[in-house]
């Protein structure tokens, strides 16, 4: 429950090798200040589907795909045309639905039984019927879709041929879904995709249409989940935070950027990238050409040169600039959207239900393991 201690002496040195899950070795950047400018730099390439580059799954592809060119300008082409049509005024438009489907979400729970899991009652269904209504897809497709996103971000936890189903079905159901948005084009990020697809050939490629809406699917729903479950539980665990909250309901946007802070969504192995050259660091380090890169977020937001006292929950923290959310040309296009969804979230739960408390001792709340998310699989809370 509370920030893992192997972080405390990370940033000792500026570089370190690490194992990932493959059993490949990589080298992990740990400074701030070094993670934020590589986010950044070129030398630094995501297109990982090469020979010779660590791979995060030995089952397991998960983010690699050969025919999307991670990299500038080709990503910098599709970004364009996503954030284009991602944009914040779309998601304020849906801070109402949010807030509704929180409040029947919650009015479930509040019939339902007591105990109940945390995550089913809300951190999964709101995140998964929000991106639903941005992208336009059918709400009770919601079951299945989720099922495949489990298998397509297996580390460990499915063997091979589980996964190559779950990764199958998806891109299949994928197929399905834009065939039949493109006969019945509507106001959701799907159809703007699509139109910017058909409209002009050179900007958008049928592939790519594919794979954004993948990704759209996957980075909308299954980190913000595991963010509301494992910060929820994080503040439940904190007693007298709660209660400042429920004091002062401003609190929730600085709560939830220091939850994003110290209980990061997903993991440093998602940021995989491979070095094209020789890069130094901020203190002479050097980055290998051909080596296999971590840029660890986790550590990023321990820096003690950035924050002070930065292994201390602090709601009221200012300028709080983690790395959560990446920096540069690679961050993340759901920010805003995530960011909405967890203050919905946190405030309504805590509104609704004044005495909502875990119902197990916080070290006895089981991790889900061998997938790419590193949330609580179970939430038992009782009001």
């Amino acid at each position: 429950m509370e920030v893992p201690e192997g972080l405390r002496g990370l940033r000792e040195k500026a570089l370190v090798e690490v194992t990932l899950p493959s059993g490949d070795t990589a080298v992990m950047v740990t400074r701030y200040k070094d993670v934020r400018k590589l986010f950044a730099d070129e030398r630094l390439s995501k297109n990982i589907a090469r020979p010779g580059v660590a791979r995060i799954s030995a089952d397991n592809e998960l983010f690699v795909d050969p025919e999307i060119d991670a990299d500038p300008p080709d990503h910098t082409r599709m970004r364009g045309l996503v954030t284009k049509a991602f944009t914040a005024r779309r998601i304020e438009l849906l801070r109402p639905f949010a807030q509704a489907t929180a409040d029947e979400l919650l009015d479930q729970m509040a019939a339902g039984p007591r105990p109940t899991d945390l995550n089913e009652a809300l951190a999964f269904p709101l995140p998964i019927l929000v991106i639903c209504k941005l992208l336009g897809i059918p709400p009770e497709d919601r079951t299945k879709f989720r099922s495949l996103v489990d298998g397509f971000l297996s580390v460990t936890k499915l063997p091979p041929d589980e996964v190559e189903e779950s990764r199958k079905g998806l891109w299949a159901y994928l197929i399905d879904l834009i065939a039949s948005k493109r006969a019945n084009l509507g106001d959701d990020l799907i159809s703007a995709l699509i139109k910017v697809r058909d409209e002009d050939d050179n900007r958008l490629s049928e592939h790519e249409l594919h794979f954004w809406t993948q990704s759209l699917l996957i980075a909308g729903y299954v980190t913000t989940a595991s963010q509301i479950g494992t910060g929820t539980a994080v503040l439940l665990h904190r007693r007298d935070l709660v209660k400042e909250i429920q004091a002062d309901y401003s609190l929730v946007p600085s709560a939830v950027e220091e939850l994003l802070r110290t209980q990061i969504m997903g993991s440093s192995i998602g940021t995989l990238r491979y070095a094209v050259t020789d890069i130094p660091l901020s203190d002479g380090t050097v980055i290998k050409e051909g080596s296999s890169v971590l840029l660890s977020e986790e550590s990023a937001n321990m820096d003690e040169s950035v924050f002070t006292d930065p292994f201390r929950l602090d709601i009221r923290r200012e300028d709080n600039h983690h790395m959560t959310f990446g920096a540069g040309i690679h961050y993340c296009v759901g920010a805003a959207l995530a960011r909405m969804e967890l203050q919905v979230a946190t405030e309504s739960l805590l509104r609704r239900f004044p005495d909502v408390r875990l119902a197990v001792p916080a070290e006895d709340l089981p991790r889900g393991l061998g997938g790419f998310m590193e949330g609580f699989s179970d939430i038992p809370v009782v009001w």
